[in-house]
């Protein structure tokens, strides 16, 4: 079977707007809104983003990650600290995100800085997951190359069968936040004339910005 030619792959945007008039003073309240409206929505994981990040001569990388909390203060997600991604924030911490909400036509990006959460933070998350997620934070020495899928389910088996109950935290576990130095938020329109709106940090405040499509 062959592939559809992606160049006359094409989607008419219609049905929203995204007016200067009426906008809040900063994004926060903006991407709650657009968050609640794709959960609304019934879009699958809407808390779904891409996570950019670069080591610090430039060499970027990309992948999905699930957003686990958000407020005044930035974006978090939790994740391996020896992934590639956790490689990287700690030689260069900073990161991009991307919410591709496709079926509403919308998408939100986010530019900033990164720290890590704090243990106590952590360990809040950790243990409200699922007693298997718990096992397999330990199983899974995350983007090492293993021999095959065999390895990590052997260990994952002993490990279920040495903690039944409880499962510690993870050293090489931990959690981010992503600081937002700039959030744009895109509405596709008819004829590609999208709506683009763009806040970006200045000391204290916000400054909002019309973006050319």
């Amino acid at each position: 079977m062959s592939a559809p030619d992606p160049a006359r792959l094409r989607e008419s945007y219609a049905g929203g707007e995204l007016p200067e008039e009426g906008l809040p003073a900063e994004p926060l309240p903006l991407f709650t809104e657009w968050f609640s409206d794709a959960a609304a929505a019934g879009l699958p994981e809407p808390n779904a983003m891409i996570v950019a990040t670069a080591t610090p001569d430039g060499v970027p990388s990309a992948r999905t990650v699930l957003l686990k909390g958000f407020g005044e203060d930035g974006f978090r997600f939790f994740t391996n600290l020896e992934s590639r991604k956790g490689r990287e924030l700690a030689a260069n911490p900073r990161a991009a995100l991307v919410f591709p909400w496709h079926p509403m036509h919308r998408q939100v990006r986010v530019e900033g800085t990164v720290t890590e959460l704090s243990r106590d933070d952590v360990r809040e998350y950790f243990e409200s997951r699922p007693h298997g997620s718990r096992i397999g934070a330990w199983a899974s020495r995350q983007s090492a190359v293993v021999g095959d899928r065999a390895e990590f389910e052997e260990r994952y088996a002993a490990l279920a069968d040495e903690w039944p109950d409880g499962v510690p935290l993870p050293d090489f576990w931990g959690g981010y936040l992503v600081v937002p130095e700039a959030v744009e938020f895109w509405q596709g329109r008819l004829n590609r004339l999208h709506d683009r709106i763009r806040y970006r940090r200045q000391g204290d405040e916000w400054k909002i910005e019309r973006l050319s499509p």
